[in-house]
């Protein structure tokens, strides 16, 4: 890997962001290049783990199996955004399953460099809690949304949250989603999502393009 490349590349990734010159080169020395296809299982819902990931290209998702047996999506994940470090921290299995929704570059980081870069970079952790700290909240609003709010305000909340591309000054767009999956990570029947997103298009706050899905900027 050319690390003075990695080391540029690492920059535009808000875990390496504020790191020091020192510490981000010898991140980049420890990070190996994965490559996987649409499709692959990355990690696996009780196994160890003993690497984290940085994703650099391509989107996963993030699911948990229900007690009934069915996969659940708790997150979608794009570039630049991290996973897999909760089993490194306390050495659990691992509690979710990460799948390629795309073909992916990854960048990987085993438990042994990820600790001893932790313990040297106190920047570096700084980043990795507060990315814990944000995910906790994004949990627990989430339960919160299950148990207190329509499916219509669980809907347009999601879709708020996963609009990241902007479309023009007051729109933007979500990544690819089909209703099954908004179904899954809302807690509802695909059914009801289906009757929910023509109730929002005929409200004229919804539009789609393709499987992307368009949101005002701001009510």
């Amino acid at each position: 890997m050319d690390y003075d490349t990695t080391g540029n590349s690492l920059r535009k990734i808000p875990l390496f962001s504020d790191v020091s010159d020192d510490d981000l080169d010898s991140i980049a020395s420890h990070l190996i290049e994965r490559r996987y296809p649409k499709g692959s299982t990355i990690v696996e819902e009780g196994l160890p783990g003993d690497y984290m990931y940085v994703l650099r290209e391509g989107r996963v998702k993030v699911t948990r199996l229900s007690e009934d047996g069915r996969e659940k999506i708790l997150e979608m994940l794009g570039e630049s955004s991290f996973f897999g470090e909760m089993a490194l921290l306390d050495q659990g299995p691992r509690s979710a399953t990460v799948k390629t929704l795309t073909p992916v570059v990854l960048l990987a980081l085993s438990r042994t460099d990820f600790l001893g870069l932790l313990r040297r970079s106190p920047d570096l952790a700084m980043v990795v809690i507060q990315e814990l700290t944000r995910r906790l909240r994004d949990t627990d609003e989430q339960a919160s949304s299950l148990s207190f709010l329509r499916v219509k305000d669980r809907t347009t909340g999601l879709l708020r949250r996963m609009a990241e591309s902007a479309v023009d000054d007051n729109h933007r767009a979500t990544p690819n989603l089909t209703h099954q999956q908004i179904a899954d990570m809302i807690g509802t029947s695909r059914e009801t999502v289906t009757r929910v997103v023509k109730e929002l298009k005929q409200d004229g706050w919804l539009g789609q393009r393709g499987k992307q899905y368009i949101v005002p900027s701001e009510d």
